[in-house]
């Protein structure tokens, strides 16, 4: 059942000010939770008796009549709660008593807010992540809804269900929708953190994102579909030579990632080695310079003759973190989109991405014979149950056909 009723009390603060005054407020009290509220007035102790102030304090009338309007007001203020059979928190109180718009109730008011920060600070690749979940999310509204005025309360469990079956049926796998539902999970923990809202209202201690884990994709490419994605001619495509290049770099290089070969300078090679700091685990790293990745090297020197870096896809050397971020996004998007265009080519069925180059690197050495310890050492992980959940699938292979050779006893 509903619990909205509350009481108000006019109380003197328990801490006198440094002229020996002290400072009145408005204390409201519901679910034994209370929340004290300045008025902007003081005064001595003992002139304030039964919510009133007394003589001789100055300005007596005025300011008893102040606090009597500003009670008034508190009452309506629930009393409109209660008419309306609305629950709410000490926060939500204080906001309607204190005249500020509902914006901290809105969920993309507040979303907003964080992107705002997260730009600020440079962390364009988490705002972009926030911005896709809130266009989701508002589009899931405006399917239903004039506007996107949603307020965090409204983000019940069962809310969530319809915009998950909302999304399925646009297509949407597990994995996208548990990232958005990640992003609204984190909106609601800041929100938390920092009591804009009450912990009481957040609705995934019942709606568990954990459901939607996605079934893994074979990331990895065979030994043969590698060696068919290495030797495919794109003589006649030379619009994905850009995607085969950086596959294949990405390839000889230990599975260097995407972002890494973006900020890898011409100064990083040095005497025929790369010696270069890997961006998500500041790991560092010293890499030989086989023939395959010093072709592709010079491939490209003529191309960035106007930059420090070795790849063109940073076209200057003076872009913002904006700038970055953008192009980061554009270049790895047009790269992805090419790789799938190269594994047709090559006649290779699995979904081939950036990410399967590291994939590839450790499974096929696996595969050639290369001990787990020096793969995990190669790849820079701080430790081998890293390395072992690339190798699981190739681990799995291997058992189920280890285990077929007792069908010839």
């Amino acid at each position: 059942m509903m619990n909205n009723h509350a009481t108000i009390k006019v109380v003197m603060g328990s801490k006198p000010l440094s002229d020996g005054q002290h400072l009145v407020y408005l204390r409201i009290t519901k679910n034994r939770k209370k929340k004290e509220i300045s008025l902007n007035l003081k005064g001595f102790k003992e002139r304030f008796i039964s919510e009133q102030f007394i003589k001789p304090h100055p300005n007596l009338r005025i300011e008893n009549e102040l606090i009597l309007k500003l009670k008034q007001h508190a009452f309506s203020i629930i009393r409109n709660f209660q008419i309306n059979d609305e629950d709410f928190t000490l926060n939500e109180f204080e906001q309607k008593f204190r005249g500020i718009p509902d914006t901290n109730e809105n969920f993309f008011v507040f979303t907003n807010e964080i992107i705002e920060e997260l730009e600020l600070s440079n962390r364009l690749g988490n705002a972009r992540a926030y911005k896709e979940a809130k266009e989701s999310l508002a589009k899931f509204i405006l399917s239903y809804a004039e506007n996107t005025n949603l307020k965090f309360k409204d983000v019940t469990p069962e809310f969530l269900e319809k915009y998950e079956v909302y999304m399925r049926s646009r297509g949407n796998d597990n994995g996208g929708m548990a990232f958005k539902m990640r992003q609204i999970r984190a909106v609601f923990n800041k929100a938390i953190n920092r009591k804009i809202i009450s912990q009481d209202i957040y609705p995934f201690k019942y709606y568990k994102i954990s459901k939607l884990r996605a079934k893994p994709n074979k990331r990895a490419l065979t030994v043969e579909d590698f060696k068919k994605l290495k030797d495919v001619d794109l003589s006649q495509f030379p619009h994905l030579m850009e995607a085969y290049n950086y596959f294949m770099f990405s390839f000889y290089t230990r599975g260097m990632n995407f972002v890494d070969m973006m900020y890898l300078k011409k100064s990083d090679i040095v005497n025929g080695r790369i010696y270069y700091t890997r961006a998500k685990t500041k790991g560092k790293f010293s890499i030989e310079v086989v023939d395959t990745t010093q072709k592709i090297i010079d491939f490209y020197i003529d191309k960035t003759k106007n930059t420090s870096y070795v790849f063109p896809i940073l076209l200057s050397d003076n872009m913002t973190p904006k700038q970055i971020e953008h192009r980061k996004h554009k270049v790895l998007g047009r790269y992805n989109k090419k790789l799938g265009e190269i594994a047709k080519i090559a006649g290779v069925e699995s979904h081939i991405t950036s990410y399967v180059a590291r994939h590839s690197f450790a499974t096929i050495l696996k595969k050639k014979g290369t001990s787990t310890d020096l793969i995990s050492e190669l790849m820079g992980h701080s430790n081998v149950q890293i390395t072992m959940t690339y190798l699981k699938e190739f681990d799995n292979e291997e058992l189920d056909k280890a285990n077929r050779t007792l069908l010839n006893i």
